[in-house]
C-alpha cells in the first residue's frame, strides 16, 4: 500500500473565491476525484461496484489539513493511496501539491464504510480488495523482456 496514484488538476475559476484562492470545500471534491481515478487505474469504477455488486463506499469520516493556498490556473498533483483496508471499511489518504514550486497544499484522509443499497454495512467483495491492493504498472515503462536494445 505504498504506491501513490497521481492525478493532475488545473484549478478552474469557479473553484476560487474573490481573492483568487481555491475555496476549502473543493479539496474534498478533489479527494473524491482521486479515489475515483485510483479505482479506475485498478480496473473498476464506483458505478460498477454499486450496480454489479451492490457495494457502496459511504464516507464515514473526512479530515483535511490546509497548508498553503492554491490559485486560479495552478496545475496541481493530487496523490491518493490506500492507508488501510479492513473487511468492511477502507481508508484513503491524500496529498495535494503544486509541482511548479514543490509546495504541499493540503493533506487528508477519508474513511469509508462498505454498505449495500439499503445502507446496511456489509463485507467488501474480495475481488475489489484484491484490485485495490494491486500495484498499477507504470504506463511509460517498457513491457518485461521488451526493453530497447
Amino acid at each position: 500500500m505504498e504506491d501513490w496514484y497521481e492525478t493532475q488538476i488545473r484549478v478552474r475559476y469557479a473553484e476560487t473565491d474573490k481573492m483568487g484562492i481555491v475555496h476549502h470545500s473543493n479539496y474534498l471534491v478533489w479527494f473524491e476525484l482521486g479515489r475515483s481515478e485510483f479505482c479506475r487505474a485498478r480496473g473498476f469504477s464506483y458505478k460498477e461496484m454499486e450496480e454489479k455488486d451492490n457495494a457502496l463506499l459511504v464516507v464515514a469520516e473526512v479530515y483535511c489539513r490546509y497548508k498553503s493556498p492554491a490559485y486560479y490556473e495552478d496545475v496541481l498533483t493530487l496523490r491518493t493511496k490506500i492507508a488501510e483496508i479492513r473487511s468492511r471499511s477502507i481508508r484513503f489518504i491524500y496529498e495535494i501539491y503544486r509541482p511548479s514550486d514543490q509546495t504541499l497544499l493540503a493533506e487528508g484522509e477519508t474513511q469509508h464504510l462498505v454498505t449495500d443499497e439499503n445502507k446496511k454495512v456489509r463485507t467488501l467483495p474480495p475481488s475489489y480488495k484484491e484490485k485495490l491492493l494491486t500495484e498499477v504498472a507504470d504506463p511509460n515503462a517498457f513491457p518485461e523482456n521488451e526493453a530497447p536494445h
